[in-house]
């Protein structure tokens, strides 16, 4: 998210990940302020001042794979404390992302608390698909964009800028070429067999494959185990962790994605280098917001701060209001800042 905002003019000024990896590759990228710390102990009032807020809440426990504790669960009760950096800061701004699970586990009251914290927000939720924004990657997130009530500001979430999604041959197209995180993976035998007898945009389960080549697992056979992308369609979500069938795999050929292939669907451009090994460079793309999709975001909110019209729809989720607590003296709308709240579950 920090890349795509930065793109749209706003500077990150400080960040916020437990994740040494993403730390490390946040410094090489985006800049030499990330704080690698659980964000229980980060004393936000300690830190520079707050112009904007930018954060992923962990969606482990929204998210529609797994137990779905939602904000009972460890990682679903961890948007407390982006609501406490919101009341310690009072930014000018905030963008809240999560998974579209989260409105069926709490989310709206979730969000209303976003827009009661501090000072009181006007926060606008709406669902992105982020392939009609450019990204080639059926990816849906929830994202509310709140501004502070007294700035009498209200964010409309920008229009899509494409409406014929980007596929996966034209996203892919010259990767082969892209020396950094793009290692091949390895296959046994038998995975390559099946991915061989599996047609693009088909999983292992289809007709396709001999019978002695299908997982021996129940239930699951609309999944996207195993499923191979299909060219000329954008490729489904790419996930940061998760065991064998769920790497995403080539249209073309009989093995899953590189990790750079698994950027350029999530519209990393080809000279972000990630640090870490494959495993958690895999796991810092699988859980980005797509640079693209926060870039559309971050240039309407830039409008709307400036007080200008653009291409815009209504939210889908709706408008939370917070009540103003207390009045500021603002001479003039300013860039903001960013922080990333433990955007790596």
């Amino acid at each position: 998210m920090a890349y795509g905002l930065k793109a749209a003019g706003f500077q990150p000024e400080w960040a916020v990940d437990w994740n040494e990896d993403a730390c490390n590759t946040y410094t090489n990228m985006i800049g030499g302020h990330a704080i690698n710390d659980q964000v229980e102990n980060v004393d936000f009032r300690a830190l520079a001042d707050v112009k904007g807020l930018a954060f992923g809440f962990p969606c482990n426990d929204f998210s529609m794979v797994g137990e779905r504790k939602g904000k009972e669960g460890y990682f679903g009760g961890l948007y407390k404390f982006a609501e406490k950096a919101i009341k310690d800061t009072e930014p000018d701004w905030f963008i809240a992302e999560n998974v579209p699970g989260l409105m069926a586990s709490g989310g709206h009251d979730i969000m209303q608390e976003f827009a009661n914290a501090g000072p009181g927000y006007r926060l606008a939720v709406h669902l992105y698909r982020f392939e009609e924004y450019g990204v080639p990657q059926r990816r849906w997130r929830v994202i509310g964009v709140g501004i502070r009530s007294d700035l009498n500001l209200t964010f409309r979430p920008p229009a899509p800028t494409h409406s014929k999604p980007i596929g996966a041959r034209e996203a892919l197209r010259g990767v082969e070429q892209v020396p950094y995180n793009n290692e091949l993976p390895r296959h046994g035998e038998k995975v390559i067999r099946m991915l061989e007898s599996i047609p693009p945009g088909e999983n292992c389960w289809c007709d396709e494959v001999p019978e002695e080549l299908r997982l021996n697992v129940e239930k699951v056979k609309m999944s996207l185990i195993y499923r191979r992308l299909h060219p000329d369609h954008p490729s489904y979500t790419i996930v940061g962790s998760g065991g064998g069938g769920t790497h995403g795999y080539h249209f073309e050929h009989p093995r899953a994605l590189t990790n750079r292939e698994r950027a350029r669907l999530q519209s990393f451009p080809d000279d972000f280098v990630f640090s870490g090994g494959p495993q958690a460079v895999r796991k810092q793309i699988g859980m980005a917001v797509p640079p693209l999709g926060a870039k559309c975001i971050g240039m309407a909110l830039q409008k709307t701060l400036r007080g200008e019209v653009y291409p815009s729809v209504e939210p889908s989720v709706g408008t939370f209001f917070g009540l103003p607590k207390k009045k500021k003296i603002v001479q003039e709308p300013l860039l903001g800042m960013e922080l990333a709240i433990a955007s790596h579950k």
